[in-house]
């Protein structure tokens, strides 16, 4: 029997909280998106953890102290305030959403290193990959994948970690946190030119340990399958990490109303294979992945269920409906 890995969701219903409010593309409706794929029968075999809160001291490992005080101090008693000039806002209940962002990544950083999980999903929101050391970009505002990246280093002494970031729009966030340390590794593919601008070829960072993977708008399965198989994956091999965290974006769906990119369910089922390769063979296999973008409904689950089918080591066959209820209800979704 072909050996299957453990795979374990982190879930925290206070990710459902963040409401930028009415029309904004980071709604509670796409985490629901998610857990509705993620509760069909064909998933049985995921364990489940609540995500612990993460803390203060998890995220100085990227943010600057004045940074995170004046997001707390920004946190409003009702409606929304803006971070970064309109895109990246908070509602009440956003800071405790952004730190189990943090937290879940960091316990599933904890969790594979103890053995307790083979790999695991941080099914949460808001993303984090735009968010720099000194301010919030993108609809980030924690960088929870940079964090748990620092968080290995500082909390287990590993030596090299790495990030792949799959997310249509380039990782601004990790890129710069990760520029000045060689420990860390971080390799991106993304549609180019898109937003935020960064991520050209001949980004590589202060030690050449940034792979960034630009790719055009309308690139379909074979362009983007191409360059990293032809880029990203060699340099990730060559790294050799003892962890590797994945900043899962599913925006590249050809669903997806923010960008051009043309992808199928079917290529994050493959890159995620790809990295589970190199990992089996650099790492004992321990991955852990966090959701990061992914605005149509229907694209992001059918990407996600690719992806944490992957995660547990099946084939692309199957699909993820949109029927199961979510495991958890909150009031007044956006």
């Amino acid at each position: 029997m072909a050996f299957a890995p453990r795979t374990l969701v982190m879930f925290h219903p206070d990710c459902l909280e963040h409401r930028p409010g009415p029309g904004h593309p980071e709604s509670p409706e796409r985490l629901h998106a998610v857990m509705r794929a993620l509760w069909q029968p064909e998933f049985a075999r995921l364990a489940w953890r609540e995500a612990p809160r993460g803390t203060r001291e998890q995220v100085l490992l990227v943010h600057d102290a004045d940074y995170v005080d004046s997001v707390a101090a920004l946190v409003p008693g009702h409606g929304v305030a803006v971070l970064d000039g309109g895109d990246t806002v908070m509602s009440p209940r956003s800071l405790d959403a952004a730190m189990r962002c943090v937290g879940a990544a960091c316990a599933g950083v904890d969790a594979v290193l103890a053995g307790e999980a083979d790999n695991v999903f941080c099914a949460t929101r808001p993303c984090g990959h735009h968010a720099e050391p000194d301010r919030a970009m993108g609809f980030c505002i924690f960088n929870q994948v940079a964090i748990a990246a620092m968080h290995a280093l500082h909390a287990h002494g590993l030596a090299r970690v790495a990030v792949i970031d799959f997310d249509v729009h380039h990782g601004n966030g990790t890129q710069a946190a990760f520029h000045h340390e060689p420990r860390l590794f971080f390799g991106s593919s993304h549609q180019w030119p898109l937003y935020p601008g960064t991520g050209a070829a001949g980004e590589h960072g202060g030690s050449g340990n940034i792979v960034n993977v630009p790719l055009p708008p309308g690139c379909g399965s074979q362009a983007f399958r191409n360059g990293v198989a032809m880029r990203l994956l060699p340099a990730l091999r060559a790294f050799a990490p003892e962890l590797i965290l994945v900043s899962a974006g599913f925006d590249a769906h050809r669903l997806d109303p923010l960008a051009q990119m043309e992808l199928d369910d079917d290529d994050f089922g493959w890159i995620t294979r790809e990295v589970m390769a190199i990992a089996a063979d650099v790492c004992g296999g321990r991955i852990v992945s966090v959701l990061e973008g992914g605005y149509s409904g229907a694209g992001l689950a059918g990407g996600c269920a690719a992806h944490v089918r992957a995660l547990l080591g099946e084939g692309a066959a199957g699909s993820a409906g949109a029927s199961a209820e979510a495991p958890v209800q909150a009031s007044g979704d956006a």
